[in-house]
C-alpha cells in the first residue's frame, strides 16, 4: 500500500508539472491582457512537433550525444514556439486591441487561432500519429520501494526551475515590472513610457517558450504525437490555472499539482475514463464557490 502511494505522488508530480508549466503560460497572458490565450494548449502541441522535427534532424548529425540533442532541441524549440507566440500576437490579437473590440471576439479569435494551428497540422503533416525520438536514455533508479525514472525527474525539477525562472523575471526585470505596471493601469502606462507593444509580444513569447519546455519533455515522457493532443491538455492547464487564480504565477504554479494530485488519485481508485469528467467537474465547483481560484483576489474593472 505505501509502495503503491509514494508512486501515485511521483506521477501526480509530474502530472502537476505538465499542467504547471502550460498553466503559467495561461496565467502570463491574462496577467498583462485580461485575455485567456485559448489557443495556448496548441502552442504546446506545435512545439511537440517542432521539437519531433529538430530532434529527428540533430540525431542524425549527433548520434550517441544525447545530452547535446537535447539541449539543443530545446533551445530551438523555444525559439519557434516565441516566434510562433509572436506571430499570433501581431496577426491575430492586436488589431482587434487596437479597435478596442468586446473582450467576447478576442476570445473567439483565441479559439480560431487554436483551431487554425490544429487543423493546420492535420493538412500539412496527415492524421498519422508520430513517435517521438528516444533523445536520452532512460534510466530506473530503486529509491526505496519506488521505482523512478531520470525522465520523471527531469520533468519535475524543470517544473520547479521553471517557475523560479519566471518569478525572478517578473519581479526583478524591467520586463517584468513593466508587464506587473500594464496588468494594473494599461491605460496610463504609455502616459509613463513604457513601450505596451513590445512588453505584450515578450510576454506571448515567453509565454509560448514555457510551453516549448513543457512540449519537449512531454514528448519524450509520452512519445506519441498528434494535431489534437494539446486540447485536452490545454484545458486541463486552464482549469489548473483558475484553481489557482488565473492571473497569479503561485496560484497557477500550485494549481497545476492540485489538478495532477487530483487526476492521479482518482484514478487509483475510479475508472481512469472518469478522470476528465472530474477535472471539469471542479472547474464548474470553483467557479461557483470561489470564482477568483485559492489564490486570485477579486479586481476592479476601471469604466
Amino acid at each position: 500500500m505505501l509502495t503503491t502511494l509514494l508512486q501515485n505522488v511521483l506521477n501526480a508530480l509530474q502530472w502537476g508539472s505538465f499542467y504547471s508549466m502550460i498553466a503559467l503560460g495561461y496565467c502570463l497572458v491574462y496577467g498583462v491582457l485580461r485575455l485567456i490565450n485559448f489557443a495556448h494548449g496548441d502552442i504546446f502541441m506545435t512545439a511537440c512537433y517542432i521539437a519531433f522535427f529538430v530532434a529527428t534532424a540533430l540525431l542524425g548529425k549527433l548520434a550517441g550525444n544525447g545530452g547535446a540533442v537535447f539541449c539543443l532541441t530545446l533551445i530551438f524549440t523555444m525559439i519557434g514556439t516565441a516566434l510562433l507566440g509572436i506571430t499570433i500576437e501581431r496577426i491575430a490579437y492586436r488589431p482587434l486591441r487596437r479597435k478596442g473590440v468586446n473582450r467576447l471576439y478576442v476570445v473567439i479569435t483565441a479559439l480560431m487561432v487554436g483551431f487554425i494551428l490544429e487543423n493546420g497540422n492535420l493538412a500539412v503533416l496527415g492524421a498519422s500519429s508520430r513517435s517521438f525520438p528516444d533523445i536520452i536514455d532512460k534510466q530506473l533508479w530503486q529509491i526505496g520501494p519506488v521505482v523512478v525514472t531520470n525522465l520523471k525527474l527531469m520533468v519535475i525539477i524543470a517544473a520547479f526551475a521553471v517557475f523560479g525562472i519566471l518569478q525572478f523575471i517578473v519581479q526583478k526585470t524591467l520586463f517584468g515590472m513593466s508587464m506587473r505596471a500594464i496588468s494594473y493601469d494599461k491605460f496610463a502606462i504609455p502616459l509613463m513610457g513604457i513601450p505596451v507593444n513590445q512588453v505584450i509580444t515578450f510576454t506571448f513569447a515567453l509565454g509560448s517558450s514555457l510551453a516549448a519546455v513543457a512540449g519537449i519533455l512531454f514528448g519524450m515522457s509520452y512519445p506519441v504525437l498528434d494535431p489534437y493532443m494539446g486540447t485536452i491538455i490545454g484545458w486541463k492547464a486552464f482549469i489548473a490555472a483558475v484553481v489557482g487564480g488565473i492571473g497569479d504565477i503561485k496560484g497557477a504554479f500550485i494549481g497545476g499539482f492540485i489538478l495532477g494530485f487530483i487526476e492521479i488519485f482518482f484514478a487509483a481508485f475510479f475508472p481512469s475514463s472518469f478522470k476528465d469528467l472530474i477535472s471539469f467537474v471542479i472547474l464548474l465547483i470553483i467557479l461557483v464557490l470561489k470564482p477568483t481560484g485559492f489564490f486570485g483576489v477579486p479586481r476592479s474593472t476601471k469604466i
